[in-house]
């Protein structure tokens, strides 16, 4: 695929290893630096490309020519990406999404920016996704589904027509959510529940049939607010 468009890469953990591999050899954009903290460089190259300081890379690389793509996991239900996010949009640069050429996309599905989707993702039709949303492989999200900003889902979770789910939300390996189901806001959905029936804000649900547990979701996830 020719590389038409530049990206700056942000982390140097695995998930930035992966989106590294999956925007060079999948996608028009071309890699050209890895950023992160200061307290976190060690060396000047990662992965044979420059490591430099988020900081330093707003003054040596335009927000005209280069596009950002933040590649941090789910750390404490989401914030962790979302604050760097947050923090390099307020600088003005635009936003890569990846989406896998082998991911099954409708037509009329909506995807916002930053969001990383990967292969054998099935997107039903009239399915919208918000921004800085993570959709690991293989899961299912039914039509007229909405998932919002800064959500994990992680694999084989299977979410069925007419769902919301909720804004910082994390949904564990092979969870299913039944129709028309609303997940609130950060929720932590354990690995295999089972939810048939709409959730509370800031809530951890294990087990199937899933049970709300006593302690919240952001308290679980040490959510620091």
């Amino acid at each position: 695929m020719e590389k038409t468009k530049k990206l700056l890469i942000v982390g140097i953990g695995e998930t930035a290893i992966l989106a590294h591999e999956y925007f060079m050899h999948d996608s028009e954009y071309e890699v050209v630096a890895f950023l992160a903290d200061e307290n976190f460089i060690k060396a000047d190259l990662y992965r044979s490309l420059p490591l430099i300081s988020i900081n330093e890379a707003f003054a040596r690389y335009d927000a005209i020519e280069h596009y950002m793509f933040v590649a941090m996991g789910s750390g404490h239900l989401n914030r962790d990406r979302t604050n760097v996010y947050y923090r390099i949009k307020a600088i003005g640069y635009k936003f890569a999404s990846y989406v896998s050429s082998y991911a099954f996309v409708w037509r009329n599905v909506e995807i916002g920016e930053n969001c990383l989707i990967l292969e054998n993702n099935t997107i039903q039709p009239f399915t919208k996704i918000g921004n800085n949303v993570v959709l690991w492989s293989g899961n299912h999200i039914g039509h007229r589904t909405e998932i919002k900003d800064h959500c994990f889902i992680t694999s084989h979770v299977v979410i069925s027509g007419y769902c919301s789910i909720g804004e910082y939300s994390f949904i564990g390996v092979n969870a299913a959510i039944g129709d028309g189901v609303v997940i609130g806001k950060d929720n932590f959905i354990a690995m295999g529940a089972v939810i048939s029936n709409s959730t509370e804000d800031n809530a951890l649900y294990i087990g199937n049939p899933a049970v709300k547990k006593s302690i919240p979701a952001k308290r679980f996830c040490k959510v620091r607010e």
